[in-house]
């Protein structure tokens, strides 16, 4: 798993106009080919009456399959110019297709090249990009006594709590990154003066958004 990687923050869709001609991006996660597959087809049968729904998609931790297709559009103008975003803003497991009504202007090699590159770029500033960290899960078990005192220290810490679990003790589940598994241990165990129970949970990625 990575520790870190850039992805799109939803599904969503953002629609330009060039040259009279319609261009619609639309953008979602997909970790698999088969959601990739799924999610073009899917625009593809909702927008049948338009001219073209080229796609490109870019998954897997060393963006292992990549695909482009220009859906008519002369080869490398759109599927191509399209992936080559996708790769330019370092983001993966993202599936994108650009749906185009023709506004009765030929843009030419150039234009079009253009067009469905700014399609895709100005679709992911609208829909937004998070970067996802990869976070250990603690599972902090503490006496209700101390339970005032730890939560506003945590709160004001770089540590962020997921959940308070009330439970015959409190069970405070923390974000730490694994680098700091061990900082933070020990600085639970001062806060408490070692009248904690201290375990560690499953590995989650935690978003925050950048654009």
């Amino acid at each position: 798993m990575l520790s870190n990687y850039l992805t799109v923050k939803e599904t969503g869709e953002h629609e330009i106009v060039i040259e009279r001609s319609r261009f619609i991006a639309h953008i979602s996660r997909a970790t698999t080919e088969e959601e990739a597959n799924e999610f073009i087809q899917f625009i593809k049968k909702r927008h049948h009456s338009a001219n073209h729904n080229c796609s490109a998609y870019l998954i897997g931790e060393h963006d292992q399959i990549q695909k482009a297709n220009d859906d008519g559009e002369p080869s490398g103008t759109a599927g191509v110019p399209m992936l080559e975003v996708l790769k330019k803003r370092r983001l993966k497991d993202v599936v994108v297709v650009v749906t185009r009504y023709f506004g009765g202007i030929k843009l030419g090699a150039g234009g079009l090249i253009r067009a469905y590159g700014k399609s895709v770029s100005e679709g992911l500033n609208a829909i937004g990009v998070v970067e996802r960290k990869l976070m250990q899960m603690v599972h902090t078990k503490i006496d209700y006594t101390l339970l005032g005192k730890v939560e506003n220290e945590l709160r004001s810490s770089p540590y962020l709590i997921k959940e308070i679990n009330y439970l015959e003790q409190v069970e405070i589940v923390t974000y730490v990154a694994a680098e700091n598994i061990q900082i933070f241990k020990e600085y639970v165990i001062n806060l408490t003066n070692a009248n904690a129970t201290i375990e560690d949970g499953s590995l989650e990625y935690l978003e925050e958004k950048i654009l």
